[in-house]
């Protein structure tokens, strides 16, 4: 992430209310002790927390709002992609905050900005109350906040959307059975006055570096630039969709013959119909013509307060690895 940003504005210094927001069915985890140590650790720290559960779609976009409109100093999204996606689009232009607890399948924004998929690790970061103020992008007016796409992934997405169970074993047969039978469509790209035309197997419009799960389809993108990272991924034989898997895994993605980047502020995308998309993971129809745009330093959010440049390779193997410590850590709790 880059480390250059407009400290966010602050709500009023006597106000230290906190709303938790919970999805009690995000992810494949459970919620149960999130209510209690949230409480314990914030409270210590002066906090008075509300806590919110959804029950429908839509839900925590309602509840963020009711915070934001009440002078809340920050909100809490306790879920997956969608479940920031939905909380965080309410806070977009307010002094209220948005803090991430990650407990979803992917949890690509959690990871872009360095949280950790562990309870007592995310507060620490709430705790530490380091609040800057990061983009987010839109298409046809439907907030992203980490990556927007169309082709494969988007495919992806509904198939696993339609799947009885979550997690990443879920998310990998969806993948698989996708592959199969998908085939790539025709896409032309308006952004930074030029004009690009190409049959394309995917096409990603980032703010965040990844899809989640240390998959990093646009591994130097940045939530603090104002650009947004145009990723067109071609077609090939199922050698080089290998080679692709283990490049989005190692950071690599963007030195792949098979694969066009660029970064701009906007971007308008054409197809030949309306059709799948997805928006931080979550699956969406929409219009044959896309307007993304990148809206600046407009979301307040609670971030480590030490970051690192991203790295190839080293980067990745570093998120491996803590994933595999905090899974056998919780492992060994139970």
């Amino acid at each position: 992430m880059d480390t250059r940003h407009t400290p966010a504005a602050q709500p009023k210094p006597d106000d230290r209310r906190i709303m938790l927001i919970i999805n009690p069915i995000s992810g494949t985890g459970s919620k149960r002790g999130v209510t209690d140590a949230v409480k314990e650790r914030l409270g210590a720290k002066g906090y008075e927390v509300d806590v919110r559960t959804t029950g429908a779609r839509g839900d925590a976009t309602i509840l963020a709002a009711e915070a934001a409109e009440a002078g809340y100093y920050g909100v809490l999204a306790c879920g997956g992609d969608g479940t920031v996606n939905e909380t965080a689009k309410s806070l977009c232009n307010t002094a209220t905050a948005l803090g991430i607890i990650p407990a979803g399948s992917g949890n690509g924004l959690a990871r872009h900005i360095g949280v950790p998929v562990d309870l007592n690790l995310a507060l620490k970061i709430i705790e530490e109350d380091n609040i800057v103020r990061c983009d987010y992008g839109t298409v046809n007016d439907n907030p992203f906040f980490c990556t927007f796409g169309m082709g494969f992934d988007a495919a992806v997405s509904h198939r696993f959307a339609r799947q009885g169970r979550r997690g990443l074993l879920t998310y990998i047969k969806s993948t698989i059975s996708e592959y199969l039978q998908y085939r790539p469509h025709t896409y032309t790209i308006s952004a930074n006055g030029k004009i690009l035309t190409e049959k394309a197997f995917l096409v990603a419009v980032c703010n965040a570096s990844q899809w989640g799960n240390n998959a990093y389809i646009a591994p130097q993108a940045s939530i603090t630039d104002g650009l947004l990272d145009v990723i067109v991924v071609h077609s090939g034989s199922p050698i080089d969709a290998a080679v692709m898997g283990m490049d989005i895994f190692t950071g690599m993605i963007t030195k792949n013959t098979m694969v066009q980047c660029f970064r701009a502020p906007a971007a308008v995308i054409y197809r030949a119909a309306p059709g799948e998309a997805h928006i931080d993971g979550e699956p969406i129809i929409l219009d044959e013509i896309l307007d993304c745009r990148c809206h600046r330093e407009a979301l307040p959010i609670f971030v480590p307060k030490d970051q690192s440049d991203f790295k190839p390779f080293i980067t990745p193997a570093k998120d491996f690895l803590r994933d595999l410590q905090l899974t056998f850590s919780h492992l060994v709790r139970k």
